[in-house]
């Protein structure tokens, strides 16, 4: 079965949306990605190729998610989630970029959404940095790598101490799941759980080489001014994502 045929029979079980358009989008790490089209209503399906295990949410764990961040305006609305499948309201409009994020005007917004965020439910599900690095490192087995740099990075990993004011974080906060329409809205909730706010700051700033100063426009709009006192925390917490990101790479096929 092609890939085609594949995501046409997945969507003929969802009531509703039998016979509709597919087209197949870029991107998709973990999973294929159809934009779907039935004569104006657009949705985004999401095909996994195998069962979702940690470090991502199931299906239904990021449809939970995703649905309380729609009724807070941060999302599109999920219409269908199952193993293996998932449906959601194409966010129309302008994903972000590198550039984008440079902008302090985009930046200042950015900042003021985080915020509410950041103040959805607690999901129940803590981020857990350390699982995730042993995991990353186990796929390393019999690779060609730089171990004393694996241990490096682990060892900042294994500092890292989980603060107790966690709350619900995107935790995959690269420019490409930011998107304007003119509301910023978040896509792609498959790693969103309770986290430490600043790691959500600290992807934004880091895995974009942002600059000290887009770092106190952020943490400025963020926190309603003052963002300079908080550069020390963010520094910490960019560390950590900078190792976490660094073993994801490198384990990746």
């Amino acid at each position: 079965m092609t890939p085609a045929e594949r995501a046409a029979e997945a969507l003929a079980a969802i009531p509703g949306w039998q016979g509709a358009r597919l087209a197949r989008l870029d991107g998709g790490v973990i999973n294929e990605t159809w934009l779907v089209d039935d004569g104006g209503r657009r949705a985004v399906l999401r095909l996994d190729a195998e069962p979702r295990h940690f470090p991502l949410n199931s299906r239904r764990d990021e449809a939970t998610v995703q649905r309380s961040a729609a009724e807070a305006g941060l999302a599109t609305e999920v219409l269908h989630a199952a193993d293996g499948v998932y449906l959601a309201v194409f966010a129309a409009g302008a994903p972000w970029n590198a550039k984008w994020l440079a902008d302090p005007d985009r930046l200042m917004a950015l900042g003021r959404r985080l915020r509410e965020l950041h103040s959805l439910p607690l999901t129940g599900r803590t981020f857990d940095a350390l699982a995730a690095a042993e995991l990353y490192v186990r796929r390393l087995q019999g690779r060609d790598v730089d171990r004393a740099e694996v241990e490096r990075r682990l060892a900042t990993i294994r500092a890292y101490r989980a603060p107790a004011n966690l709350c619900c974080c995107h935790n995959d906060l690269v420019a490409e799941n930011i998107v304007s329409t003119p509301d910023i809205l978040f896509i792609d909730w498959d790693y969103a759980c309770d986290n430490d706010p600043f790691f959500d700051l600290a992807t934004v700033i880091e895995h974009h080489h942002l600059s000290q100063r887009s770092a106190i426009v952020l943490l400025d709009a963020y926190f309603g001014g003052g963002g300079d006192a908080w550069l020390k925390q963010l520094g910490r917490m960019r560390e950590l994502y900078a190792a976490l990101a660094w073993l994801w790479e490198a384990s990746r096929d």
